[in-house]
């Protein structure tokens, strides 16, 4: 990216007809930018060839497209890859593609690092080292090979979501805007560890399907796992979930990483059954990937499949998530830049 000038990518319809306006150019011209940048992709100003070689370069001496191909490519063989994406700062992303059948997901990040620092995250270790801005979240969309296999995207990458929610809803309005990518909202996914205040504005202003880290139901064990949990305990995460309705088209899942001895018990599934009494959701049950320094260990498979049966058993519909490109550090939990940013800094 030109770093004097002004990104493209990530603008409204809305914000572009205002750089219509400032640079003096004619009000139609929007339009035909935003469909070069998010119907065709285009990688320079120079390819909008509808516009006239004058309103290109006037337009371009301010601004750039602001998209910027991975500079590095990891691949499993279990057919996942991992990108590394350059963003603002000099600084870099993880972005995992998933091919699966007919399926193909994208898992994108928000965030360089992450502040929640739960205990069983690679990425927070690494701490945080800023947010990425909405034009950085859409180019791991609008620079990948595969862009267009995807079918669904989901916010799971480095980062928490809810700490970077403008730049994320300006991400995700743009991704399910009719003038832009005009995907369904059911195509998108955004976690949340849940942020007081955070969380529900961002329900009230997407249609987007919500994933929440629960990890244990028990706050004071959560707390352990999770810090976040001091600042909106699970069980305030869930009476605000009461408040909207899952009934229809938007989806609400809860993740749970299954730690052998900790919180893999009947105890714990019994708890799940009475926080979620009632609220029409999913269990998506993960295998915990070993971290280093972190003493925390996978539950065996036998025990996952007893897990998932009684919380079935009890009505509430729950999967054990596949784990995928685990040999390439891509899984779950995973994700983590911070050798990267090290030996760029070198």
């Amino acid at each position: 990216m030109e770093l004097d000038k002004k990104p493209l990518l990530g603008m409204s319809l809305t914000e572009l007809k205002d750089v219509v306006k400032d640079l003096g150019l004619p009000s139609f011209t929007a339009p035909q930018i935003v469909k070069w940048l998010y119907v065709q992709h285009v990688k320079s100003i120079d390819d909008m060839t509808n516009l006239s070689k004058a309103n290109r370069a006037r337009l371009a001496e301010s601004y750039c497209i602001g998209c910027a191909n991975p500079i590095d490519a990891q691949y499993s063989k279990d057919g996942t890859i991992k990108y590394l994406f350059p963003v603002q700062g000099d600084k870099f992303v993880e972005t995992v593609y998933i091919p699966d059948k007919d399926r193909a997901t994208l898992c994108v990040s928000c965030q360089v690092g992450c502040k929640m620092n739960c205990l069983f995250c690679q990425t927070g270790k690494q701490g945080f080292e800023g947010s990425l801005s909405a034009c950085n979240i859409l180019n791991q969309i609008y620079s990948l090979p595969e862009r267009d296999k995807l079918t669904n995207v989901v916010f799971m990458g480095q980062g928490e979501p809810m700490d970077n929610l403008d730049n994320v809803l300006k991400a995700t309005n743009i991704l399910t805007a009719d003038y832009a990518y005009a995907w369904s909202p059911k195509r998108i996914t955004v976690s949340s560890v849940g942020i007081k205040n955070k969380l529900k504005r961002f329900l009230d202003e997407s249609e987007c399907h919500v994933a929440i880290s629960m990890h244990s139901p028990i706050p004071e064990q959560r707390a352990l796992l999770m810090p976040a949990e001091k600042g909106m305990s699970i069980r305030e995460v869930v009476e605000l979930l009461r408040q909207y309705d899952f009934t229809h088209q938007r989806r609400l899942s809860f993740e749970y990483i299954l730690f052998a001895g900790l919180n893999d018990t009947m105890t714990h599934a019994r708890e799940i059954v009475r926080l979620l009494h009632g609220l029409e959701c999913r269990i998506n049950l993960i295998r915990f990937h070993q971290i280093p320094s972190v003493p925390l260990h996978e539950t065996d498979e036998k025990k996952m499949e007893s897990f998932r049966d009684y919380l079935t058993n009890k009505g509430i519909f729950t999967t054990i998530r596949a784990s995928r490109g685990q040999d390439i550090f891509a899984a779950c939990g995973l994700l983590s830049t911070a050798k990267k940013i090290a030996d760029e800094r070198r």
